[in-house]
């Protein structure tokens, strides 16, 4: 029986499993360098895989990158450092909870989901903690330098907010029917409703008065982002035409309060 060698080469094209650090012998701890291994690819393995992650990831790289721009105190940035890590601890403990219960049940278990909705709603509360703390840090030095810069506009009319508006939806049908893609409710380059909740954000940014401006500021940008998200989840706009749509909106509204205030 004579067997056929493989061609040269194939055995190196045979797909091969990752190399991972060798494991420590039955009975023997790992070294001090092996568990800091073992965290750290616990922390990659999150990144890579969970959307949520690496969504407060970035949301805390910006956070602190405002804190040191606008030169938070030392008390302020220690309270948005536990806030920070508060959320991802939350967010990798669900995480972990809900690898276990998959690989300890194969099918629908109600206490199986049970556990699953209430880690959930541990990284819900986390998170609302850490935007409670996020807003109580940068109310007083931002929202104080924002109001200086916008005092330096004239007041404006709020028939202004009524032109912004109108030019964001022309500039907008405009623009779809430039790039021949989506109609003017639906689909294509640039998502008016994003553009109309980023202009409605920036014109209320304008329009309300220096003592509640921060706070109407930070809630019409946190509804402009939800309705930018929704038009992604629901598969009616990519990311791309999300974030012209919102940009072409605040633009606009902008360029609007400065000519005509």
């Amino acid at each position: 029986m004579s067997v056929t060698p493989l061609p040269h080469g194939d055995e190196d094209e045979r797909e091969r499993p990752p190399q991972r650090p060798p494991q420590p012998a039955p009975g023997s701890a790992p070294s001090l360098l092996d568990s800091f291994n073992y965290a750290f690819e616990g922390i990659i393995h999150v990144l890579r895989t969970q959307r949520n992650l690496r969504i407060h990831f970035l949301a805390a790289i910006v956070a602190f990158a405002a804190a040191l721009a606008i030169g938070v105190s030392r008390l302020q940035l220690i309270a948005l450092v536990l806030a920070v890590a508060f959320v991802l601890v939350a967010e990798m403990l669900n995480t972990a909870i809900e690898g276990a219960i998959d690989v300890s049940t194969t099918s629908f278990d109600p206490n199986a989901k049970l556990a699953k909705d209430i880690a959930a709603g541990a990284v819900l509360i986390a998170s609302i903690t850490a935007l409670a703390v996020g807003y109580l840090v940068f109310e007083s030095a931002a929202g104080s330098r924002a109001t200086r810069v916008l005092d330096r506009v004239r007041n404006a009319p709020a028939e202004i907010t009524l032109v912004a508006l109108v030019l964001v939806v022309l500039v907008v049908i405009a623009t779809k029917a430039w790039t021949g893609r989506g109609t003017p409710l639906r689909g294509g380059l640039p998502s008016g409703h994003s553009a109309l909740a980023f202009a409605g954000w920036m014109a209320a940014t304008y329009v309300i008065g220096d003592d509640h401006r921060f706070l109407i500021s930070s809630l019409t940008f946190v509804m402009a982002l939800l309705v930018a998200q929704t038009r992604v989840e629901s598969g009616v706009h990519s990311a791309l035409e999300v974030f012209y749509g919102g940009a072409l909106g605040a633009l606009v509204t902008l360029v609007v309060f400065q000519v005509f205030s």
